[in-house]
């Protein structure tokens, strides 16, 4: 699995290559990977911050593209001629070179180390005026030798003299001729005569119309002077080559200046594409560290619009291994994964991020993740086995460095197995002692992360009076998944929510359930108000599996299978009250399994006050019974029901 890919990351670098001019340095940015040397990364984000600050201070460097640099110096290699396009992007280079020197130059009153690049790049005056007084848009130009410039001036001496000749050949025998200027066909100056007066111009037919009617003709009178200018041409020629192998050799004489002005250009170009990228992004250098705490504070994914994106604030490390995220589906817990795994990747690629200054990053030797669907056809996968078997890789390679990022561990099977497997992968990733983030809707993970030191809850706020999430990462504290409130604002008819109210937590008391007509208000007293009534009639054939506990059960409590004794049942959440080796817990019906029904361990009628009450407390409750006594006092310890 390419995990830069699940990140986006390949989209930052891309991104980072559109702030380059040089294709070569595209290729370099496209190329970018994270390091693992803090020398280099804290070096590289400094040059980051540099080029950004110059930007900000002295304005837009002038870099050229230096596209077609390469292929010049390939053909000076072969000692090939160069036309004069090439020779002209040379000089674009040199002017360019000229520019950024003065650029950098300015730049040192600003104390940025990049500044002193200037003082690799040469000023190749003599060439660049050289090609200056022989290339003028795109062509040798008559002043770059006197001979050249006698030749031209020579064919147009002659071509002035043909035309004369001509003219006056038309404006004398007018009649001859269908049109009345003269016609250049294949290089050659003709007259259009019509075919019945072509015996009357003496001279070579060149070209017929395609009607026939023209003969394009070229007068004896003009054929001396045609020779004369054919002659006139080829030495042109013959001078303009001999120009362009000149330049070609002085541009080879200075090739070594040429490609350290190359690999310093290029080198500025690629700081600035970074400074360039920060720009755009808003974005900011952080601290980073080979510690074990990741600190992130009002971050934005990168690929986010930032005037809608909400900010995330995150933090692991040191004596917390993991951070379990809860909330509702499209509340941006996997968005929020991401931008820890993206943010991460950037700081050790030297990049500025879009989060506070103040925020910090510890250096990782991997960012694994499995996030998204990740069913393949092609593979026979289902959105199950994908999952687990990007799990099972990341297991192989995660340690102590490295951050892992799951989304919706142990998700896509049967929920009690699902969520066993995932308890078991964060105990894994505990044990090998690397920094992780989950996402998860399972109750039991909460509670399990609750009362595990190395993790912490947080989920991503709802509003649900707008029933919107807001995008926003709250550590401290699990979630709700909100199913039925957002079923129901989504317009699901109220028997359908009263019956997956009835499977998932057990009955509700008739009057207290809000008819179809009634207002969400009366819907969430009903449902998402903590102090649900519940009937204390008997259970439905259709039970749900909360109220089929029964006081006095031996049930096996999971992941820990350990034997408890049922003391309560269910309440409006779901959860039984069990005592476990003397001590009286609530814990998810979903974590339970009948382990020997009370009937087969009890009489009917048994007074179970035996097995959950003190001494005390049995004798206490004994007097109350009978009479009223002052100072008789029942202790009710924590998650026992009150009498």
């Amino acid at each position: 699995m390419n995990h830069y890919t699940t990140l986006e990351f390949d989209k930052i670098l891309e991104k980072l290559a559109e702030n380059a001019l040089s294709e070569t340095v595209k290729t370099r940015c496209l190329a970018l990977k994270p390091s693992l040397n803090e020398t280099e990364v804290r070096r590289w984000m400094d040059e980051t911050t540099q080029a950004k600050r110059m930007i900000e201070q002295i304005g837009t460097p002038p870099l050229s593209s230096m596209s077609e640099l390469q292929k010049v110096i390939g053909l000076i290699a072969i000692e090939a001629m160069l036309t004069p396009d090439q020779i002209t992007h040379v000089s674009s280079f040199l002017v360019s070179c000229r520019r950024m020197k003065a650029y950098l130059r300015k730049a040192e009153a600003t104390d940025l180390k990049i500044a002193y690049y200037g003082g690799s790049i040469n000023e190749l005056a003599e060439l660049e005026n050289e090609i200056e007084r022989c290339i003028r848009n795109g062509v040798v130009d008559d002043k770059a030798s006197t001979q050249l410039g006698d030749i031209r001036r020579q064919i147009m001496i002659t071509t002035d003299q043909m035309k004369a000749k001509l003219d006056a050949l038309l404006r004398k025998n007018k009649a001859w001729f269908s049109e009345d200027f003269v016609s250049i066909r294949n290089g050659r100056y003709t007259l259009p005569v019509k075919r019945e007066h072509k015996n009357d111009v003496a001279g070579a037919v060149i070209e017929i119309s395609n009607t026939g009617g023209t003969c394009f003709i070229e007068p004896v009178s003009v054929s001396k002077l045609e020779a004369e200018l054919y002659n006139l041409k080829i030495e042109e020629d013959s001078e303009v080559r001999r120009i362009l192998y000149t330049l070609t050799a002085l541009i080879s004489d200075y090739l070594p200046a040429i490609k350290l002005n190359i690999e310093t250009m290029e080198t500025l170009d690629f700081l600035f594409a970074k400074g360039k990228l920060s720009i755009s992004m808003k974005a900011s250098p952080v601290g980073i560290s080979t510690g074990r705490k990741i600190q992130i504070k009002n971050a934005r994914h990168p690929l986010l619009d930032p005037k809608s994106a909400v900010p995330l604030n995150f933090e692991a490390g040191n004596e917390i291994s993991g951070v379990i995220i809860t909330g509702p589906n499209t509340g941006g817990k996997t968005v929020a994964l991401k931008t820890v795994g993206l943010l991460s990747l950037m700081v050790q690629s030297g990049l500025h991020v879009p989060a506070d200054g103040d925020s910090s990053f510890c250096m990782r030797n991997l960012v694994l993740c499995d996030i998204g669907d990740g069913q393949s056809i092609a593979e026979n996968l289902s959105t199950f086995s994908s999952h687990m078997k990007n799990i099972i890789e990341i297991l192989k390679l995660a340690n102590k460095e490295s951050l892992v990022l799951l989304d919706e561990l142990g998700s896509g099977t049967d929920p009690a197995e699902g969520m066993g497997l995932a308890i078991a992968v964060m105990d894994e990733l505990c044990a090998k002692g690397c920094l992780f983030a989950i996402t998860t809707h399972y109750p039991e993970i909460k509670e399990y992360a609750a009362n595990k030191p190395e993790l912490v809850n947080a989920h991503m706020a709802f509003d649900k009076e707008s029933l919107m999430p807001l995008y926003r990462l709250e550590i401290g504290e699990a979630g709700e998944s909100c199913a039925l409130y957002i079923a129901q604002r989504l317009g699901m008819p109220m028997q359908m929510l009263k019956r997956a109210h009835e499977a998932a937590y057990g009955n509700l008391k008739e009057e207290s359930w809000p008819a179809s007509s009634q207002s969400i208000a009366a819907f969430d007293k009903a449902i998402m108000a903590p102090k649900i009534i519940r009937q204390k009639d008997t259970a439905p054939a259709a039970q749900p599996r909360s109220s089929k506990f029964n006081i006095g059960d031996s049930v096996m409590v999971y992941p820990q299978k350990e034997i408890g004794i049922v003391y309560a049942r269910s309440n409006e959440k779901g959860e039984i009250g069990v005592q476990i080796k003397g001590v009286k817990k609530l814990i998810s019906h979903k974590r339970i399994k009948l382990h020997v029904a009370a009937s087969e361990l009890y009489p009917e009628g048994y007074d179970f006050s035996i097995v959950f009450d003190s001494v005390e407390n049995r004798k206490a409750r004994r007097i109350l019974e009978r009479r009223h006594e002052e100072g008789n006092v029942v202790i009710i310890k924590e998650g026992e029901n009150k009498r």
